[in-house]
């Protein structure tokens, strides 16, 4: 009995030393897994959190709705901007391409209160603007604009930009949105192709750098940017929006849309009432259809007037008076302008 009990208690013995040791392994395994599954978690983007769905494509007789007849040899596709917790679309867009060209984005419906995507003017008042320019400004000629409107006047007046890729500055997304920022920067770029190379986005820094200066700097940043060329401008009051995202540090911007109600001095009371109420000091206005308009706020007192705020019409201002770029030409939320011939240094 004696020598049965020692041998069960050093089998005993041999297992516990065998599951110790195998039981550890286990808590460390189990350990190094979870700490793997936290940081997966943690560093894992967020999902996108839409996608653009084709819904119908074709030539411009498919799409009477959109004033193109002018550009008979054009081939649209319409997308849906779909997120997939919401019923209807979100937003709706008009890609466009020449036989053998990128497409390029060419109209933006947004069908809600927030921004997403892009921010741009009525489609009748862009196909207008590139039919005067077809006919008043010379072949041999650079036009400045911002990118996307860059891509959309190259596209259907036939004339040189100086900007032909999609930039994607700025990204305009929802704010709850930010933590996808990359994932939704990576799609886009994926949707509308390449981004351009880093010379043609290092000359839009330059060129928001002038908008967003004062007026003399900004137009002899503008002269730079296109050396001895004939140039001229193109701007339009969404790119105020626009460029406050890209350069808060220089322009204090808010918008807020208004009902049209055909009362014209009840609707200046409402936007001068909330321009007051928060604390900005000037607006313009762009119309978006017969029943709405958006105010852009601006907050000159802590700015100052730069390049962009003064080719636009603002409250008690208007271009027109305008001496350091020459406008010739406006439609609808559009002014065109002349950039002045570079100084002779003698």
């Amino acid at each position: 009995m004696p020598v049965t009990s020692s041998l069960s208690e050093a089998v005993s013995q041999q297992s516990g030393a065998k599951i110790l040791p195998s039981l550890g392994i286990l808590l460390v395994t189990g350990g190094i897994f979870l700490l793997g599954w936290f940081a997966y978690l943690w560093f894992k983007p967020a999902p996108l959190p839409y996608s653009y769905q084709l819904v119908d494509e074709g030539g411009i007789s498919k799409f009477q709705n959109l004033p193109l007849q002018a550009w008979p040899d054009l081939k649209i596709s319409k997308y849906e901007l779909r997120v997939q917790s919401v019923d209807k679309p979100v937003a709706i867009a008009y890609r466009a391409s020449k036989q053998g060209g990128a497409p390029i984005l060419l109209n933006w419906e947004n069908l809600v209160s927030e921004p997403v995507g892009f921010i741009g003017a009525d489609l009748s008042e862009l196909a207008t603007i590139a039919a005067d320019l077809t006919k008043h400004v010379p072949k041999e000629a650079v036009i400045l604009a911002w990118w996307d409107l860059s891509r959309q006047l190259s596209l259907l007046s036939d004339r040189n930009t100086l900007f032909t890729s999609h930039l994607g500055q700025p990204l305009i997304i929802p704010s709850y949105w930010k933590d996808r920022t990359t994932v939704i920067a990576d799609y886009e770029r994926q949707f509308w192709g390449a981004s351009g190379s880093s010379e043609e986005a290092h000359k839009f820094e330059q060129f928001i750098d002038a908008l967003s200066s004062e007026a003399s700097k900004g137009t002899s940043l503008l002269r730079q940017l296109v050396g001895s060329r004939e140039a001229y401008i193109v701007v339009h009051p969404s790119d105020l929006y626009k460029l406050g995202l890209l350069r808060p540090d220089r322009m204090d911007i808010a918008f807020k849309d208004f009902p049209l109600t055909g009362n014209v001095h009840g609707l200046a009371n409402q936007v001068k009432a909330w321009m007051k109420e928060n604390d900005y000091d000037t607006y313009t206005l762009q119309s978006l259809s017969e029943k709405v308009v958006r105010a852009y706020f601006l907050n000159q007192k802590k700015n100052g007037k730069l390049l962009l705020t003064q080719m636009l019409p603002l409250m008690n201002s208007t271009p027109i008076d305008f001496e350091a770029l020459q406008a010739v030409h406006k439609h609808g939320g559009y002014w065109v302008y002349k950039v002045p011939a570079a100084q002779d240094p003698s």
